[in-house]
């Protein structure tokens, strides 16, 4: 396994929607290994293949209190989404150094290709659903900040690359 790096969020790859996987097989289990130890070296929630360059609908998600409890998800799509609301605030290693509070559904029933390949529904509640559709707005070509106004966005964007700047 492999911790892999991030792309910018500058970078065309971020904003473009991920290619559906045709299958599970020893290729995307290798990419989901390298997700999962990349995302416990960052440390996060979650992670899309597009943040480290790959454009596969391919997702790891890991909100337990100890970690080794990740899914990995191929294709993932939201079927159901609950009309109460949660805010959390949401960062992303693609633009480090600054968040923001998200309202997304607090929870979702998600189907996708599980980790043996086949379809599964599940249901995820508070921060897992959270995680889960952050996850998927990154397969879908969304960074977090495409939830804020455009001159909020710009704030934010710009404060991220003055701190990076700043080394």
């Amino acid at each position: 396994m492999t911790v892999r790096r991030f792309i910018p969020y500058g970078d065309r790859r971020l904003h473009v929607p991920a290619e559906p996987v045709a299958g599970v097989n020893e290729t995307v289990r290798m990419i989901w290994d390298d997700m999962v130890e990349t995302m416990d070296a960052m440390p996060g929630y979650g992670l899309a293949a597009p943040q480290i360059g790959i454009g596969l609908r391919l997702a790891v998600v890991d909100c337990s209190d100890k970690r080794g409890q990740a899914v990995k998800l191929a294709n993932p799509e939201v079927l159901h989404a609950s009309v109460q609301m949660r805010r959390h605030e949401e960062a992303s290693p693609n633009l480090p150094g600054v968040s923001a509070v998200i309202e997304r559904p607090r929870a979702v029933t998600v189907r996708f290709l599980n980790e043996d390949g086949e379809m599964e529904d599940r249901d995820f509640v508070g921060l897992w659903a959270t995680s889960v559709q952050h996850q998927i707005d990154h397969l879908n070509g969304r960074v977090y900040v495409d939830h804020l106004s455009p001159v909020r966005r710009k704030m934010l964007v710009a404060r991220a690359e003055k701190l990076k700047k700043r080394g």
